[in-house]
């Protein structure tokens, strides 16, 4: 299927392109009592008439990004297990948090007759406390591609954006916020996934196995690159990573359950990677046909504990080229320890996974659902495993915590 202008990865779900208006009051418990709270106003008044607003973003809260069977963005605290508000967007879209909590930001496409007609590519700006639309900021163009957590993100300070693009190569359209217009598209081939780095610009992973820096300051940018540290072909990296902005470092996986980091900036250092199985204690994972080994795996196989760091990655027992495969269990890894500590099993496999970035976390996982996506919401306690909270007809898209800054 084509569109004119832009290269599409994905044409699912593409009748329903057109952004929803989708609303919600706060105390819901489940998502899926969501479809019928959809208002003219994004939080209706209380009880008594007066209006409802939202506190900044808490370090409790956890944002499930649309998936193809709800209306935007859902908000839940998980402290309470309750839903406090649906941010709208359309189909296939990114989002990002505003670092002063003042502001949720959706970059997204939408055409003028549903799914067809004139294609419109912007970032869609709301206000955090009443989740009403602020302004549209119109761009060049993006990549229409769902469940990744690194094509749309902001600087240090949320005054930039950068929106990966493919048009018809690799590109970042670089997004002044403060004054609300695009700025430049930076060609960047065969790159994606990328990591703001503050006073530079941001860092992208590259097919060829290296990471490019690109630094944005100036006129033109100037784009370095890394050697290659890692096999796109052979052992690939998965493009839902943990990366610690304020530290301005990564931790990478691979398929076949290598963990790399890298200390980000001008001239970035990459370490030599480690097993993750070879961390708990058993055989490292193989490229060999009908070896089986535990191996990671979902569509956001890792969330990092920045304080901590702690990653919790989901794991599942399978030949290799089964990353697409939902965990049966969450590993606990200490990533400088380069050790497991702690495994904790799970009733039903989980395709992703995000930590509260508290200091007693939560894990949050979205349970595999039906095809028509009616997955559960889980939320345990990081520490014991234990499940405070199953929130039915939940989960979506990525899975996205409040980061420190």
């Amino acid at each position: 299927m084509k569109f004119p202008g832009k290269l599409s990865l994905s044409a699912m779900g593409l009748s329903a392109m057109g952004r929803l208006t989708a609303t919600t009051a706060i105390g819901l418990a489940l998502l899926g009592a969501a479809s019928a709270a959809h208002a003219s106003d994004p939080l209706p008044p209380d009880e008594e008439g007066a209006p409802i607003t939202l506190p900044a973003p808490k370090a409790s809260w956890v944002f499930v990004e649309r998936g193809f069977s709800t209306p935007g963005n859902a908000i839940y605290d998980t402290d309470t297990g309750k839903m406090l508000g649906l941010v709208e967007s359309s189909v296939l879209s990114d989002m990002a948090i505003d670092p002063a909590g003042k502001a949720y930001y959706v970059a997204e496409t939408i055409w003028t007759k549903g799914w067809r007609g004139t294609r419109q590519d912007m970032i869609t700006v709301y206000d955090a406390a009443t989740l009403k639309l602020k302004t549209e900021i119109p761009f060049v163009g993006r990549i229409l591609i769902g469940s990744r957590k690194y094509n749309f993100v902001l600087n240090d300070n949320g005054a930039t954006a950068y929106v990966y693009n493919l048009d018809p190569a690799s590109s970042v359209n670089v997004v002044d916020l403060a004054k609300g217009k695009f700025v430049k598209k930076i060609e960047l081939p065969g790159c994606a996934s990328m990591m703001p780095i503050a006073g530079l610009g941001f860092s992208a992973l590259c097919s060829d196995g290296s990471l490019a820096t690109v630094a944005t300051a100036g006129a033109k940018p100037v784009i370095t690159r890394s050697a290659p540290f890692f096999s796109a072909t052979n052992d690939p990296i998965f493009d839902n990573f943990g990366y610690d902005r304020v530290k301005k470092q990564a931790v990478f996986l691979s398929y076949t359950g290598l963990v790399y980091t890298a200390a980000l900036g001008a001239t970035p250092t990459i370490a030599a990677p480690f097993s993750i199985q070879a961390a708990a204690g058993i055989a490292p994972g193989d490229t060999k046909p009908l070896d089986v080994h535990w191996y990671p795996g979902g569509q956001q196989s890792m969330a990092l504990h920045i304080a901590s760091g702690h990653a919790y990655v989901l794991m599942h027992a399978g030949e290799y080229w089964t990353h697409k495969d939902g965990g049966t269990e969450v590993w606990e890894l200490d990533v400088a320890a380069k050790k497991v500590v702690k495994r904790i099993a799970l009733e039903t496999p989980a395709r992703q996974i995000a930590v509260t970035q508290e200091a007693n976390p939560k894990l949050i996982l979205s349970n595999e659902g039906d095809s028509g996506g009616n997955g559960a919401l889980l939320i345990l306690d990081a520490k014991t495993g234990a499940e405070k909270f199953k929130l039915e007809k939940s989960a979506g898209g990525v899975l996205r915590t409040v980061e420190p800054s």
